[in-house]
């Protein structure tokens, strides 16, 4: 619906990815993962990454109005210190490729609900995921977010058939996460 009727659906749709992350990352933990050493949990995507890439994109283009952007941005702060600890990340792994490159899996995936994805759409969630991971943009209201540790990794290459490239972005995953 969203990409049928932007501006119908972006608040609804951007208030639900949110709560939905936000339920994912107050999950406790598994058993298994509990039981390990050095338990750490990935996330595809987080409360953050819902409002500095995704919603407000959708407020740049103007899918989103002010006062609806504004509300967003009201309840989120307000759930993000409720919360605090219980959802506060250590890092983040961005995993950096070209919109084209995006565009090109999006379209080997065929997925029905992204069949009208376009390009430029693409294009403007690459430079939002740029300006908050890689510029630290001064528009992150979350101190603990701004010094966040992000570690961009080039994923343009093949890595789905290509074990090597495979192991090099495990290794340095890893390396990573050991910094934490």
């Amino acid at each position: 619906m969203i990409y049928q009727e932007p501006a119908r659906w972006s608040y609804t749709f951007q208030t639900y990815s949110c709560m939905t992350r936000l339920k994912a990352q107050l999950e406790p933990l598994p058993e298994k993962l509990l039981k390990s050493q050095d338990p750490v949990q990935i996330f595809e995507r987080s409360v953050y990454s819902d409002r500095y890439v995704f919603a407000k994109n959708q407020f740049e283009i103007g899918h989103l109005g002010e006062i609806e952007w504004t509300i967003y941005q009201d309840w989120h702060t307000f759930l993000v210190q409720e919360f605090g600890d219980r959802i506060a990340l250590h890092g983040f792994l961005y995993l950096q490729a070209s919109p084209e490159k995006c565009l090109e899996r999006l379209h080997r995936r065929a997925r029905a609900e992204e069949k009208d994805i376009r390009l430029e759409y693409l294009e403007q969630l690459h430079a939002q995921h740029e300006n908050w991971l890689v510029n630290k943009s001064t528009e992150v209201h979350f101190e603990n977010l701004r010094n966040a540790p992000v570690l961009v990794l080039d994923v343009n290459q093949d890595f789905e058939h290509n074990p090597s490239v495979q192991e090099e972005l495990m290794r340095k995953v890893k390396t990573f996460i050991k910094k934490l």
